[in-house]
């Protein structure tokens, strides 16, 4: 790597915290650079030598990139004080962490990565990448409840987001959705009357849960990177080389 990084872009990269975060831990001082305090603003390359509360940090050499089959009961949280917190259960190597959430009592697919800058990439909603889940609710639907849920409905003072909704059975129905806003999906079906019995995400983009278990996980495949970079805008080769 020739470029060298901000040294709050450091720490997204490392997959330690937001660049907001980083700002606040070198503002205190601290981080410092080869032993002396840090600056805003100073950049920093694999010769430099950062350290956080005098802890070295060391380069990151290769990008993570996984996909996890998350049961109900695991709570997606880097929080290690949590009772089976999604960190905990899937015990990587590398420090990594999740890239959106899954409700605690919802189950399915799952990101996690140590690639601090691919996460909002992935999340902004002006992207309009896919989520697909197939939801369970208490009592069957009629087709007035799926034209409701696919054209939005107002939950939390705003209207969802126009979206794909497939009927699947009596009471079961899929659901695309390019938005991921707090317990979405159960706050739309409550508003309409309905409570969820069951969550369960498939999909997120191209990626899907072929080849999972609950509760395992896997790296993505060499394919599904180079997908998942090009859909974020960076480009195969371009895409790995920013995890640096």
């Amino acid at each position: 790597m020739t470029d060298k990084l901000r040294i709050n872009k450091f720490f997204t990269h490392h997959g330690i915290c937001s660049r907001r975060e980083a700002d606040r831990l070198v503002e205190s001082g601290r981080v410092t650079i080869n032993q002396r305090v840090a600056s805003l603003g100073d950049k920093v390359s694999p010769e430099d030598v950062i350290a956080r509360d005098g802890q070295v940090i060391p380069w990151v050499t290769a990008p993570v990139y996984i996909k996890y089959y998350k049961p109900v009961g695991v709570t997606t949280t880097s929080e290690s004080h949590v009772t089976r917190n999604i960190i905990s259960e899937i015990g990587h190597p590398e420090r990594i962490f999740p890239i959106g959430r899954l409700d605690k009592d919802s189950s399915g697919l799952i990101l996690l990565t140590n690639d601090g800058d691919i996460v909002n990439e992935i999340l902004r909603t002006e992207h309009g990448h896919e989520r697909e889940y197939e939801v369970s609710v208490d009592h069957p639907f009629d087709q007035a409840f799926i034209d409701s849920m696919a054209q939005g409905v107002v939950i939390l003072d705003r209207p969802t987001k126009p979206c794909r909704v497939e009927r699947i059975g009596p009471a079961r129905f899929r659901i695309i959705l390019t938005e991921g806003r707090n317990r979405q999906i159960r706050r739309m079906c409550q508003l309409l009357g309905y409570r969820v019995l069951a969550l369960h995400r498939v999909r997120i983009m191209h990626i899907t849960l072929d080849g999972l278990a609950p509760e395992s996980w896997k790296p993505l495949t060499d394919e599904e990177r180079r997908q998942l970079f090009r859909a974020v805008g960076r480009g195969g080769s371009q895409g790995e080389a920013q995890s640096e």
